[in-house]
């Protein structure tokens, strides 16, 4: 059942490229910013958040240098005339009237809660741009992820600066599972030094976003109980690519099953 509303969502969206495609496109959010980098055809592009353009936030920080960096505010972007602002999370029902007034589309995105929830995404975007056949790629290489998923996932627990993890049922626990990693449930999605100890995971998911920033959270990062037990395989991932946890994902789920031999 819920396949069958996916692809009906999917196909819905997809439905409505038949309108011109738009001509000048801008992001104000980083997540936006990369769903807009991936799908759009590079001369529809006008601007992109600075976030997009730090190394540290994305891996498509080189693709985004290429244009116009906004503060994630209409403000920025005026000046250069979209005709597409894509946007993410609500809260911008101001922004998003007057952007209608300066003749101006926009589209703001709900904060994903599952991977059914990025596929419709980038249906949408891809739609939104005319770009339906690039939509239909990155599409068919999730499909293939799913299709082709390790049978037993492993016991693992995804370790961010100071004990930060994911939820058991959210979005980063389906990307994982697509690896063969089960994240286990957690109180707060946190962990203590302590359960690293007492009941370490079979894998240890360490993100190494901001990993050179002096913090307290890198400090936590560096105790030795964080970097896993003789009962704890130690394997680090992309940081960045969790963030937003969009399609950037799906090039580092087939590195993670190499790594794995999954």
């Amino acid at each position: 059942m819920r396949a069958f509303v996916l692809a009906s969502a999917i196909s819905l969206a997809f439905s409505g490229a038949a309108a011109a495609a738009p001509r000048r496109v801008a992001s104000l959010n980083l997540c936006t910013d990369e769903l807009l980098l991936m799908l759009a055809d590079p001369r529809q592009i006008v601007s992109v958040t600075h976030l997009a353009q730090q190394q540290a936030e994305t891996p498509l920080w080189r693709e985004a240098r290429r244009y116009r960096k906004n503060d994630g505010s209409l403000l920025s972007v005026a000046v250069l005339k979209p005709d597409l602002v894509l946007t993410m999370g609500g809260g911008v029902r101001d922004r998003i009237g007057i952007a209608g007034k300066l003749g101006m589309r926009t589209i703001d995105l709900p904060f994903p809660q599952k991977l059914t929830d990025i596929e419709t995404s980038v249906a949408q975007v891809a739609a939104a741009l005319g770009r339906t056949e690039a939509g239909k790629r990155v599409l068919a290489r999730i499909g293939a992820l799913r299709r082709s998923a390790p049978e037993q996932a492993r016991d693992t627990i995804w370790l961010g600066g100071g004990g930060r993890s994911v939820a058991a049922a959210g979005l980063a626990a389906d990307w994982m599972r697509l690896a063969g990693l089960r994240q286990r449930p957690l109180k707060g999605d946190r962990v203590t030094l302590e359960q690293l100890l007492v009941s370490p995971p079979s894998i240890l998911l360490r993100s190494d976003y901001r990993s050179g920033q002096y913090s307290g959270e890198q400090r936590w990062l560096s105790h030795p109980l964080a970097k896993g037990t003789p009962r704890s395989r130690n394997v680090a991932t992309d940081g960045r690519r969790w963030t937003c946890m969009g399609p950037t994902l799906i090039d580092e789920v087939m590195r993670l099953r190499r790594e794995l031999g999954r």
